[in-house]
């Protein structure tokens, strides 16, 4: 591979999380990098290795997925070679986001995980909104499998339990005249 290919690789996932106030997960990276045909799975985890390893990106687990956020040290290197990425590159990335923003945010907003305590398990799950969190709800389960369960259940309903907490609670408050 051309040294010139895989300084591109790393622009391009600079200049995705530069253009971006949340993180992205691998899958979503590997969505549009792939999709876009612009290198195979395996070059992108060697950039997205590389740019961990310079300290151009962070990284931080949530159960089965990846987050990346560029720090400042990304930022000023996308800041002083940005200009070498393509604009057709660049209109790309911004057409994805155009179309995928909210999708891409409510993945990284509802966020659920569990670890064990003793014999049995904490789930916890959470709505945010930026960087305000919404509703933070952790519940002790029985089993790994129920913890999972739940894990896998709260991207698709957590705003219905949002909103029946909401409502549940705001029943019995005094109506202002």
């Amino acid at each position: 591979m051309a040294a010139d290919s895989f300084t591109l690789y790393k622009l391009i996932l600079l200049y995705m999380l530069d253009n971006l106030d949340f993180p992205l997960t691998n899958s979503q990276i590997s969505e549009f990098i792939l999709e876009k045909g612009y290198t195979d799975y395996f070059t992108l985890q060697q950039t997205i290795y590389d740019l961990q390893s310079s300290e151009l990106i962070l990284s931080e687990n949530v159960r089965n997925s990846t987050r990346y956020i560029i720090t400042e040290a990304g930022r000023e290197t996308i800041s002083m070679f940005g200009s070498k990425l393509p604009s057709p590159i660049k209109d790309d990335i911004m057409t994805f986001f155009a179309t995928k923003k909210y999708q891409l945010r409510k993945e990284i907003d509802l966020q659920a995980d569990y670890y064990p305590i003793d014999k049995e398990y904490m789930v916890h799950c959470q709505i945010k909104e930026k960087k305000s969190t919404l509703l933070e709800l952790k519940l002790n389960v029985v089993t790994k499998e129920q913890a999972i369960y739940i894990c896998d259940h709260w991207q698709k309903d957590s705003e219905e339990v949002y909103n029946y907490l909401i409502q549940k609670l705001l029943l019995s408050a005094p109506q202002e005249e």
